[in-house]
Order: structure tokens, then sequence, then C-alpha cells
């Protein structure tokens, strides 16, 4: 287990280093001047060599490549001084008189438009945008599973085709469409009876009644960005539990006697779930990279919201970290997958 985690860590360092080697040469060929961005067109010249300075952009490229990695490793040699102690809270390790070798998290430096930190910037968004993930694959997982296994049990019924006509749908449609769809339907000619808004966080916050949970905000994006997965689990379980169910040993199960929810759920089950895990794991991730069309449509202002913006704005730093944050995820979330794989399936050895 351990010599397979090493392993995978090691893989998946080797892609964060490529997707930011990638997008930083990327957005070194595209338009715009990121000083003037950051300080205004008015800023004096002085002003603007120091800013220059401070993030390397009046060296060459590959100067400028290695001096974004170096603010990105956890392990970084960096000048002495009470300054860059301040800016990059390390600890420092070991070091002389001129540099110090110091431990730190990633600093990816501060957004163009407002001056915040990214890492700030992102932690808000990521909080909205994991609640909406997080809900949406919890409705897609439960439902689809359910349903998945209810149309197997059921294969070529009115309910079977009734199921499998209505996952073909909700792949099909776009969650930007659907998304309207809903909104309009259900928080504007049915608002009288369902009460559902149309914009908003589930978080409001009154400058006289300070902070309020608003759960009835969270379901219209849940739903709109949970249609495409349930209906693709609905299918993959259908097919899968279908394969399983024609197996030997579920015949000998069934054989012994034992109860038909006992089959189902203890043998066919566990055995048909490691391709649904690999796809509720893979829209999970997807969902957390940003559900960029559903955000903006409800006004949910997570990470998909400023990405968007971030891309508008020409603003690198913010963009170079929503893009390393949604390589992260990906990493960590396939890393998990193998690790469930061996919990589900003892054939699966993660030593091998």
């Amino acid at each position: 287990m351990i010599q397979f985690l090493i392993k995978r860590l090691l893989y998946g360092l080797l892609v964060l280093w490529g997707v930011v080697t990638v997008v930083f040469f990327i957005f070194q060929v595209l338009p715009g001047d990121p000083v003037s961005m950051m300080m205004g067109q008015r800023s004096d010249l002085a002003s603007q060599r120091s800013l220059m300075r401070e993030y390397g952009l009046d060296k060459p490229l590959g100067q400028q490549y290695l001096h974004y990695m170096n603010d990105l490793s956890l392990l970084s040699w960096h000048e002495r001084s009470d300054k860059n102690q301040v800016k990059y809270d390390y600890t420092e390790l070991f070091g002389n008189s001129s540099g110090v070798l110091v431990f730190k998290s990633p600093y990816m430096r501060r957004s163009f438009t407002d001056n915040r930190l990214v890492s700030e910037v992102l932690s808000e968004g990521f909080v909205r945008t994991l609640w909406l993930a997080v809900t949406a694959m919890l409705l897609a997982s439960i439902f689809g599973i359910l349903l998945g296994i209810w149309a197997a049990l059921k294969q070529n019924s009115w309910l079977d085709k009734l199921l499998v006509s209505g996952s073909i749908l909700g792949i099909s449609i776009p969650s930007f469409v659907s998304g309207v769809l809903l909104a309009f339907l259900f928080a504007v000619k049915l608002q009288a009876f369902t009460n559902l808004n149309l914009f908003g966080y589930m978080v409001e916050i009154d400058p006289f009644k300070g902070k309020t949970l608003v759960l009835k905000n969270l379901f219209l994006p849940a739903l709109t960005l949970g249609i495409r997965p349930l209906a693709i689990i609905v299918q993959l379980t259908r097919s899968s539990v279908l394969d399983v169910i024609k197996e030997d040993y579920i015949r000998t199960a069934r054989a012994k006697g034992l109860s038909e929810r006992v089959v189902v759920f203890k043998h066919v089950l566990r055995n048909a779930l490691n391709p649904v895990v690999t796809i509720i794991s893979g829209w999970f991730a997807s969902l957390l990279a940003g559900a960029f069309f559903v955000e903006m449509i409800f006004s949910w202002g997570g990470l998909g919201a400023v990405t968007v913006q971030a891309v508008f704005a020409k603003n690198f730093p913010l963009v170079m970290g929503t893009t390393l944050f949604v390589a992260v995820v990906f990493v960590l979330v396939n890393i998990l997958v193998d690790i469930i794989y061996a919990l589900l399936d003892p054939r699966i050895k993660l030593d091998n």
C-alpha cells in the first residue's frame, strides 16, 4: 500500500508539473501587460519596475519560469529578509547570510484585479463549489444506483424502458440548457408553489440579522448539476448489474436459498460497483473543477465563476491557481478511487 501511494504521488507530481508548465508558457504568448493590470495605467515608472522585480518579470522567460516554480514549491530557496518571511510565511530549514532553504505552503501570488492572495480567492470559491458538487453527486449516486438496479431487475419492462429513455434524455441535455429550463419552471413560473429563489448562495448575509442558512437555494443548482451524472450512473449500473447477474456464483447464491435482497445487495452490487465508482469519481472531480455554467446561471459564486472571470480578465495568477487546484483534485481523486477498488474487490492488489 505504501509503495503504491508513493508511486502514484510521484506520478501526480509529474502531472502537476506538466500542467503548470503548459499553462505558464501559454499565458506568455497572450497579449496584455500584467503590471498595468495590477497597478493601472496611471502608475509611475518606479512602482512598475518595483513590481516587475518582485514577480521576476524583468528577467528572461526561463528565469521567470524558475521563479514561479520556486514560489509554488514546498521546499524553496529565498533571499533572507523580513519581507520574504512575511510574504511566504515560511519555516527556515537552513541557510547562510544570503539565502535560506525553507518549507512553506505553495505561494500562488496575488490576483491582478484586486491584489488578493490567490489562495484566499480559491478557498472561498472552493467552499461554495464543494457544497454544490457534494450535494449533486450524492443525489446522482444514490438515486442513480437505486434506479439502475431497479431497471436491471425489471429488464425489458415498461419501467426499464422508461428509465433508459429518461437517462438518454438526461445525458443529451447540456447543463446550461437544463439549468435555464429548471430555473424558469421552478423559480419563475411555479415560484408561488415552490418558493425557490432564482439566484443566490445558500448562506445569505443580512447587515442586521447576520448570516442565514437558506438551503432551498441549493436545490436547483444541485439538481441541474446532478442530472447528467445521474443519467450516466443509471445506465452504467443497469449494464453492470445485468452482467454480474449472469455469473455462476450468482446462480449458486440463489440455489442456496438466499433471499433476492441478499443476493442483490451482498453479491451482485458489490461486484458491479467498480465501473460505477469510476464514473462517480470522475464526475465528482469534474464538478469540483468548476460547474461554470450552472454557477453563472444561479449566481452561485464558486470556482467556476472565479475561473471564467479570471480567464476573461487574463488574470494569470488566478488562472494558474485554479488550474493547479483542478489538477490536484483529479490526482487525489484517482488515488482514492484505486484504494476504493481494492476495498470493493479483493482480487485487486494495489502493490501489483
